[in-house]
């Protein structure tokens, strides 16, 4: 019976690494997530945070302006779920705030 380890010179220096090979994922469609279509999220987009006592909160009224700690320009995070998953951008789109993404988070860090 024949050994099927390889040694090192079998290599080819022009083969691919094994992470930048293709993965065959069986040809999902979108109809094999129809079991969590219908499963709610809570999406939310955090322009910015403010601590305050109850006292301060009390006295704001119509007009009021409330310092952020975020600068204007600065991305705003995007949660789902109360999990950090992307950061984005405020847009205005058919007179109406949007966001677009402009960087995902992978690794579901929650620091903010």
């Amino acid at each position: 019976m024949a050994e099927d380890n390889l040694t090192l010179e079998e290599f080819s220096p022009d083969q691919p690494l094994a992470s930048e090979m293709p993965v065959d994922f069986d040809e999902k469609t979108a109809t094999d997530l129809a079991p969590v279509f219908d499963v709610p999220v809570n999406i939310s987009a955090v322009l910015g945070r403010a601590n305050m006592s109850v006292a301060q909160l009390l006295q704001l009224g119509q007009g009021s302006v409330l310092e952020l700690d975020r600068k204007v320009g600065e991305a705003i995070d995007i949660y789902v779920n109360n999990r950090l998953v992307a950061r984005g951008e405020v847009v205005v789109v058919d007179d109406r705030l949007g966001v677009t993404m402009t960087e995902i988070i992978k690794d579901g860090d929650n620091a903010a």
